[in-house]
């Protein structure tokens, strides 16, 4: 059977685009909703990043830790941020490989965003056979496909229940 090379959900988010996209494209902003990431090191202080700067990303998954290094593939102001992720290493980014592909699209409703995250599978030279073994002991019995759809689903609630949490805060 064909593995799943890209999986995306979208979720509405009571903000508006362009400040969400100015989270968004400031990696080090992402351990506050990802279920993985735990920080990135980026060549500048905390700003949105744009098209070719590179950036390091910290992950957990239960009590494996990894580095990845990525590299700015979109960055358009309330519309769109996108990254490749092209190393990955225990402690530091040393294998490069086709790994994996992140996008956040945003559609400006208003006061409100319909953000989409998309992950693609970049390991397209291995065999289907091989990335399925891998997949399943590298996340505990699924496939990435999966994994990532569950941890995308967490990311987008995550951003939700924050800024809805931010839009209630200044009202008593």
């Amino acid at each position: 059977m064909k593995r799943t090379m890209q999986v995306s959900d979208s979720m509405i988010i009571d903000v508006d685009a362009l400040t969400l996209w100015e989270q968004v494209a400031d990696p080090t902003q992402m351990p506050r909703w990802s279920p993985e990431n735990t920080g990135a090191h980026t060549p500048a202080e905390s700003r949105p990043l744009q098209v070719g700067e590179v950036f390091e990303g910290s992950n957990r998954r239960n009590r494996a830790r990894w580095v990845t290094e990525c590299v700015v593939t979109a960055s358009e102001p309330g519309r769109r941020f996108a990254f490749e992720v092209r190393k990955i290493g225990a402690s530091a980014p040393a294998i490069s490989s086709g790994i994996a592909t992140w996008v956040y699209e945003l559609e400006d409703l208003g006061d409100r965003t319909r953000v989409t995250e998309t992950w693609n599978d970049d390991r397209t030279t291995w065999p289907d056979w091989v990335a399925t073994v891998v997949d399943r002991v590298l996340t505990g019995g699924s496939s990435f496909a999966d994994f990532q759809r569950m941890n995308i689903h967490r990311t987008l609630t995550s951003m939700k229940d924050e800024f809805a949490d931010v839009g209630t805060t200044g009202s008593s």
